[in-house]
């Protein structure tokens, strides 16, 4: 027999997930492990960067983080002055550039996705393989519903 989701009995799920996420600073340690004294959104942009596995134009990756162009351009130029990230012509239209990782900027954003995916990981070791497919199927699906729904509210 299945049982029937109580969006009341999951709402304190989610925000006691939060308070965990806040309290124990998973970020913030992670951009510790970093080694480069960066912002949140500097960092998102170079995650945004080494998840994609190819250099991207601003808009691309305004869009992968769902933010505005403008937002990305201003962290652009800390991330290059830091060496974290370069410019470079589009081979596809030689008047576009790109925004690519740096050997450093790579460095960086794996030392990031190390520790998260570590201490991720770590939560989920003793689940089984369908527990793990289950959680991230069901997970991907409720944040992807989630956010076509709020978009709807604007």
């Amino acid at each position: 027999m299945s049982e029937a989701l109580d969006p009341a009995a999951v709402l304190p799920q989610l925000m006691r997930l939060g308070t965990v996420l806040n309290r124990s600073q998973l970020v913030e340690r992670a951009m510790a492990q970093v080694g480069v004294p960066l912002e949140r959104p500097g960092l998102s942009v170079l995650i945004t960067l080494r998840m994609s596995g190819r250099p991207l134009r601003v808009g691309e990756i305004a869009a992968r983080m769902q933010v505005v162009g403008p937002h990305v351009t201003r962290h652009l130029h800390d991330l290059e002055r830091l060496d974290l990230v370069r410019r470079v012509v589009d081979p596809d239209d030689q008047r576009a550039r790109l925004v690519e990782l740096t050997d450093g900027g790579a460095a960086a954003a794996n030392r990031y996705l190390e520790a998260v995916l570590g201490w991720l990981g770590g939560a989920v070791a003793d689940w089984s393989e369908e527990d793990k497919a289950t959680f991230g199927r069901l997970l991907t699906r409720f944040v992807h519903d989630l956010d076509a729904r709020v978009a709807d509210l604007d």
